[in-house]
């Protein structure tokens, strides 16, 4: 393992880019996407729990 020959300590040095902008906005449509979905599902079964007749 070799030192690194800045000087600063820490964390300090340039961040590295670990995701292009097209992955970055395939991820986040598709968080937006399970997002909606969930709502909407959540919604369906909220409508429908509230027309079921209940028993006496």
């Amino acid at each position: 393992m070799s030192r690194s020959r800045d000087p600063r300590p820490g964390f300090a040095g340039k961040p590295a880019r670990i995701a292009s902008s097209g992955l970055t906005h395939a991820v986040a449509a598709s968080l937006a996407i399970a997002l909606s979905l969930c709502l909407m599902m959540t919604f369906t079964l909220l409508t429908i729990n509230t027309h079921l007749p209940l028993p006496a």
